[in-house]
């Protein structure tokens, strides 16, 4: 295994050792512009997060809700595209070797960039994984293959509706994590009750031994606890991209979106205390 896909599995066994659950913080790479962007990504790991989702910006992100959605809008209205991303992960690589970045999006920009050179240059700047929502187990070769030959870590959604017939072939392939989407529907709408989550998690279990990271729908600190004493790790994605939206009116932005990533990391630390 390559020191690039080491980095996931490193700090998995890291948070197992501590006995706690990790915090996946995303943001959209580009929102509100480079520049603020730039400078929450960078700050991500001190105020407490322990592997970091970064959003490729697409002009259709259908699993995504409204939150998502704008922050994408507001991406691409800046001038963010798949190349500046990659640049964006390998200026942040450069001062931190450690923590583990994931980027999630869609196929579409990926195709048009070419699958194998992505790949190639995704690892190169040092991405860690893929999560790409709208390609299913059946179909994903055609990235999955050149993914796994850089050495980066193909991440399988799961869902409610993912039975114990279905659960198989989307974790065979799968490596990294799993990442489990709570609810059936759109980021950012509404919340899973912690007792679904967790047999849900002791499901995916059955079938993998793969860590299990829970998303859609937490939004506050207590939220994020309640995920982290069921789950490997709990992903926060709207709560934080609603607080990006303010973006260039606003002189404290990163202060703001920091201080709030400190807050979830907070409950997620003394979740199982």
């Amino acid at each position: 295994m390559s020191a690039r896909r080491e980095r996931i599995k490193a700090r998995f066994d890291a948070l197992a050792k501590e006995g706690r659950a990790g915090l996946v913080a995303f943001i959209t790479a580009g929102d509100p512009n480079s520049e603020i962007s730039e400078a929450v990504l960078n700050g991500l790991p001190e105020a407490g997060a322990d592997l970091i989702e970064l959003g490729m910006p697409f002009t259709d992100p259908m699993a995504d809700g409204p939150a998502i959605q704008l922050s994408s809008q507001r991406a691409l209205a800046a001038g963010q595209n798949s190349w500046r991303t990659l640049e964006m992960v390998e200026r942040f690589r450069a001062n931190d070797p450690d923590t583990p970045i994931i980027l999630m999006g869609y196929y579409n920009p990926i195709y048009s960039y070419g699958a194998p050179d992505f790949c190639k240059d995704a690892a190169e700047a040092g991405v860690d994984g893929l999560i790409i929502v709208d390609m299913p187990p059946e179909e994903d070769a055609e990235l999955r293959e050149p993914a796994a030959d850089a050495g980066i870590d193909f991440v399988r959604l799961t869902a409610p509706t993912s039975d114990e017939a279905r659960l198989p072939a989307l974790v065979e392939t799968a490596s990294g994590f799993i990442y489990y989407v709570s609810i059936a529907g759109i980021t950012g709408t509404r919340s899973a009750e912690t007792g679904s989550v967790r047999d849900a998690v002791e499901r995916i279990r059955k079938f993998s031994d793969l860590p299990v990271a829970v998303g859609f729908g937490i939004r506050t600190p207590e939220q994020a606890a309640e995920i982290a004493r069921v789950a490997d790790a709990a992903v926060v994605g709207s709560a934080i991209v609603e607080k990006m939206a303010g973006g260039v009116d606003s002189p404290d932005t990163v202060e703001t979106v920091l201080g709030f990533v400190k807050e979830l990391s907070q409950g997620v630390r003394n979740a199982r205390a």
